[in-house]
């Protein structure tokens, strides 16, 4: 069985900047589409980015797009984020998650991390 471990969240004014890291074991994802989600308090989970295994077919959601920039390293079996320009908005716990194939639905997702938790003080 695989497993996904975030580590990188923490409290950080508005406008500073975060890397997450998402680190795999137990099995290889190097092939897989992985995923970063979110979850604010009272809302449901929303997709934020994605990335495909060759490190190409990158996807955000538009409440991100020009701010956080996904990547991997396959060698590593790690997927980052970094966010730069955070807004209080962006106050919530986030999910690193593989995916068989390139998608936006949580469902689509086999694998989930445990999150970590990104507070965005205003």
């Amino acid at each position: 069985q695989g497993q996904l471990v975030e580590s990188g969240g923490g409290l950080v004014q508005a406008g500073g900047s975060l890397r997450l890291s998402c680190a795999a074991s137990g099995r290889t994802f190097s092939r897989s589409y992985m995923g970063w989600f979110r979850q604010a308090p009272g809302k449901e989970r929303e997709f934020v980015a994605a990335i495909g295994w060759a490190g190409v077919s990158i996807d955000y959601s538009d409440s991100v797009k020009g701010r956080f920039t996904i990547s991997r390293d396959n060698a590593k079996n790690t997927v980052y984020l970094q966010m730069d320009s955070l807004k209080p908005e962006d106050t919530a716990v986030y999910y690193c998650a593989a995916a068989q194939a390139r998608s936006r639905r949580k469902g689509d997702y086999d694998y989930w991390g445990q999150g970590t938790q990104v507070t965005v003080s205003s």
